[in-house]
């Protein structure tokens, strides 16, 4: 047990071990014994030898006790630095609506006496705006960045605020003030659809200084089918239906005058083809039958057949499995890159016999009770500086989370900051439920934060034990790179829930965590889902209708639900696939997986009379269109020829997918193979339009650099990470001071000081022994030991 003192301020002195204290009354006795043994004698030393003697090896074992104690000091001390300033400007593009003020801020800071360093991180289309950082980072350095922050290639400023932070590093950032007016148009949308089903395409504009509504005209293959008016952030939708198979254009304007002209003009080229091929499979007639037909090309089976050459996803209803049929030629279709959607009712799952049949393993979910079983559970909470302030929130949120849990659950917990510290150990929280809120309510805030150190001391809690770690924290992290160790737990098994609280939440950093472990997710206000995922027969979730689980996936990704179907098959899903969407009373109604190179959906919410139960009404419809549609995939899979190019930028390497037998040859696109019969191309459009490739059109537009202007988050979450402040152009006078002040450094040295007392000792017994023998020699005694 460590002991310190402070005995003034910046001055603490401590022992690192008390136990070496118990030796020392035993060495005592044991030495008295030893020298007073055989006093009195003719050949004995005199009384006042044995005193000094005695002494002497007392205080030699009291420095040898001292050394086992480990004795160190802590002092804080100033360090002087010579200042100097290096100052990090960004001239891309997205800086030209700005007043060039760096040559004046640099005179305001060399006015103080301050030497400054210049470095440019960004020019024309270019803005590697983070990596510049992290190259100009020096150990308990300082920079200054003149930017918006808008990084369009290179690491990201995340990334080098984790350099930052690994070198205390402080990144200050100076806001480019008075915009001239910029805006900038853009469309998204799908890139490949079906013919004769209508998509929607939202059109979007970003700009700085719009102090008026700007009109905007939509074309379609040249002929105009909208004009509006777009606000700063505002969206227009234009719903279409195509109705030829073929390339497309669709066509966005900005009209007025800004800064730029090259991104008032947006190009979006849509490939339209046939519908997919589906085969619908059933024993009945269910509403399910239409519906598809409004969006696919389908066919009707009782059964599976052997050749599934044809389709592109089979969709299965309410099919018992002694009547599924050729199940080996569909699953050969999955593995190969076919889609499967199996949708429920009371022919299908538990009550089809699905857990002893041959597809039992493509699907997504596993037949039994959904509630129950246990799952090994840490809530990892948040403890930091940056959580100071909101602990109590954190707290709050960390027991309704506890409450989520279902008594038959293994729940430990873990605290963080720079170190991390096992709070309860894994153990059964039906009867431990109490012990642990208690636990919980106790912990104490400070320190840095470093959440990957967290998540490492959350995954020694579980051992060699899978599990999930439930996050709990403000995503603002100084230190380690979280990410790659949510990736190596989820490699592992281990999963990461995120949940984001505080005042000013790291989403992104949160939502990273998760994604890169195969978790979710959620608000501080979202946490009773949690209750779909471990609430368990205790805690059982109670909704008023379906519940989207998982949010942002293809599945759900703007989805409403509103419909409540009454029934749901008795299933659990299973352990790496994404549960989507839940019944009002907690049971898995949509979840999906990858299986070989295909992809399968279960939907098992049904009503009584085995139909979907508003499912196929709006809104809810969506959510089974999207589900078919992500079972369905690339629709262009099984066609040859350029079957895919992803969006083009000008001056940026662009890629294509081309499918045939032998490889292409085209002018200035050099291709490798990537498959069986997969080619992939890539090549650099050098000016803005529709264009061709391999006979196949596509759109490329302005560069990355003119797409967003204005100061971004991103740099002002770096300039908060480190440390650093805001400044504007005219403060070059305060950047000076803050220099100066940063470079004097107040730094803390701990020294240890059991080599002084070891030292000590050798030295005290060395110097007795050579008294003594001095004695000796000269004739002064003639007792052996020396002593008089």
């Amino acid at each position: 047990m460590a002991v310190s003192y402070t005995l003034r301020e910046g001055l603490t002195v401590g022992v690192e071990h008390l136990w070496p204290l118990l030796v020392l009354p035993v060495a005592v006795g044991l030495l008295a014994y030893l020298v007073r043994r055989g006093d009195g004698g003719p050949r004995s030393a005199s009384n006042r030898s044995r005193r000094l003697l005695l002494a002497s090896r007392v205080l030699i074992v009291c420095l040898l006790v001292l050394g086992a104690m480990e004795p160190y000091t802590v002092q804080t001390r100033e360090t002087p630095g010579e200042p100097g300033v290096t100052l990090l400007t960004d001239e891309s593009a997205s800086m030209g609506i700005y007043p060039n003020t760096t040559d004046e801020l640099v005179q305001d800071i060399e006015g103080e006496g301050i030497p400054v360093t210049r470095a440019t991180i960004g020019s024309g289309s270019n803005s590697r705006i983070g990596d510049g950082v992290a190259a100009n980072l020096q150990a308990n350095g300082t920079v200054v960045v003149v930017s918006d922050g808008r990084v369009t290639e290179g690491r990201s400023l995340a990334t080098a605020g984790e350099d930052a932070a690994g070198l205390n590093a402080t990144v200050h950032s100076v806001t480019p003030q008075s915009p001239r007016t910029e805006r900038a148009v853009a469309i998204a949308g799908p890139s490949t659809v079906s013919r004769g089903v209508q998509s929607q395409y939202t059109v979007s504009m970003q700009g700085v200084s719009v102090l008026e509504p700007v009109p905007v005209e939509v074309t379609i293959d040249g002929e105009s089918v909208t004009e509006g008016e777009l606000r700063p952030d505002g969206t227009l939708t234009v719903d279409h239906t195509f109705e030829e198979i073929g390339s497309h254009r669709v066509t966005a304007t900005l009209s007025g005058n800004d800064e730029y002209a090259r991104n008032d003009v947006f190009y979006k080229s849509v490939r339209v083809v046939e519908q997919p091929d589906v085969l619908y499979v059933s024993q009945g007639e269910y509403p399910l039958r239409n519906y598809l037909d409004s969006l696919y090309n389908v066919s009707t089976a009782s059964s599976v057949p052997a050749d599934l050459d044809d389709y592109s996803a089979v969709v299965m209803q309410d099919t018992p499995s002694g009547n599924i049929g050729n199940a080996t030629a569909l699953q050969d279709f999955v593995i190969n890159g076919g889609g499967l959607v199996v949708a429920g009712g009371d022919n299908a799952y538990e009550n089809g016999g699905y857990e002893t049949s041959s597809v039992a393993s493509m699907l997504p979910v596993r037949v039994g009770n959904a509630t129950g079983g246990e799952s090994n559970i840490v809530i990892l909470v948040d403890v930091s500086g940056s959580a100071e302030g909101g602990l109590s929130i954190q707290k709050a949120v960390a027991l309704d989370v506890l409450d989520q849990l279902g008594d038959e659950n293994q729940v430990g917990v873990v605290a963080f900051n720079h170190n991390a510290y096992h709070v309860s150990e894994m153990q059964a929280l039906g009867q431990n439920r109490a012990e642990t809120a208690d636990k919980i309510r106790r912990l104490e805030s400070g320190g840095a934060t470093d959440i990957a150190v967290g998540l490492q001391g959350a995954d020694e809690l579980l051992g060699d034990r899978e599990g999930t770690i439930i996050l709990l924290s403000d995503g603002q992290d100084r230190l380690g790179p979280p990410a790659a160790v949510a990736n190596q737990l989820g490699r592992e098994g281990t999963r990461v829930v995120s949940v984001g609280v505080g005042k000013r939440v790291g989403v992104a950093t949160m939502r990273q965590i998760a994604s890169e472990s195969g978790g979710s997710y959620f608000a501080a206000d979202e946490t009773e889902r949690l209750r779909l995922l471990f609430g368990g027969s205790s805690r059982r979730y109670q909704g008023e209708n379906l519940t989207i689980v998982t949010e942002d996936t293809f599945i759900t990704a703007g989805v409403e639900l509103t419909a409540n179907p009454g029934q749901a098959n008795n299933v659990q899903v299973k352990p790496g696939a994404d549960y989507q969407v839940a019944t009002a009373d907690g049971k898995p109604a949509i979840a999906s997986w990858r299986f070989g190179l295909g992809r399968v959906v279960s939907i098992t919410a049904y009503d009584s009379d085995n139909t979907m139960g508003g499912l196929l009404d709006r809104p809810d419809s969506l959510v089974v269109t999207k589900s078919v549609n992500y079972a369905v995939g690339d629709p262009m899979r099984t066609q040859t020829g350029v079957t895919a190019v992803s969006d083009a930028r000008v001056g940026r390497p662009t890629t294509l997918t081309y499918q045939g037998d032998s490889r292409p040859d085209a002018a200035n696109i050099s291709f490798r193979q990537i498959g069986d019969g997969r080619y992939r191309g890539e090549f650099t459009p050098r000016e803005a339009g529709y264009q061709t490739a391999l006979d196949t059109e596509y759109a490329a537009n302005y560069p990355v650099e003119y797409g967003a202007f204005g100061p971004s988050d991103s740099l002002d979450a770096l300039v908060e990470t480190t440390g650093g402040q805001t400044f504007s152009p005219a403060q070059g006078e305060q950047i000076a001071r803050e220099a100066r002040q940063k470079s004097t450094r107040v730094r803390t040295v701990r020294n240890t000081w059991d080599w002084l007392a070891l030292l000590g000792a050798l030295l005290l017994f060395t110097g007795e022994v050579v008294a003594r023998r001095v004695q000796v020699y000269r004739g002064r005694t003639s007792l052996e030991s020396g002593l008089p």
